[in-house]
């Protein structure tokens, strides 16, 4: 099993909870259309939010789950610090641990 494994679980754990204490978690899905985007982030049919929801934490877990490997890079920090630049306090938490993810997953936290 990979190292980073209890880690990177954890640092889902505290990005859900991040976005649910925004008020950024949907009960509502992004359309079948929306999610079937090839654009990074999704950045034409979804915020930043949503993909963390409805693309990101799900694929992660998913991988973890499998036991599959892991990326060795990530790079959502710098995209969250642009998407919420100008809302930057009230993001500042979860930029923060999207930050810590991407260090968990190049293996320098």
């Amino acid at each position: 099993m990979d190292a980073r494994v209890p880690a990177i679980a954890e640092q889902l754990l505290l990005i859900e909870r991040e976005l649910r204490a925004q008020g950024w978690w949907s009960e509502q899905p992004p359309t079948a259309q929306a999610l079937a985007s090839r654009q990074p982030f999704c950045v034409d049919s979804m915020a930043l939010e949503q993909w963390l929801q409805w693309i990101f934490l799900p694929r992660m877990k998913q991988m973890l789950e499998a036991g599959a490997a892991l990326p060795s890079v990530s790079g959502i920090q710098p995209m969250a610090e642009q998407v919420y630049s100008e809302r930057s306090a009230q993001a500042a938490e979860l930029i923060r641990l999207l930050g810590e993810f991407d260090r968990l997953i190049g293996g320098t936290a």
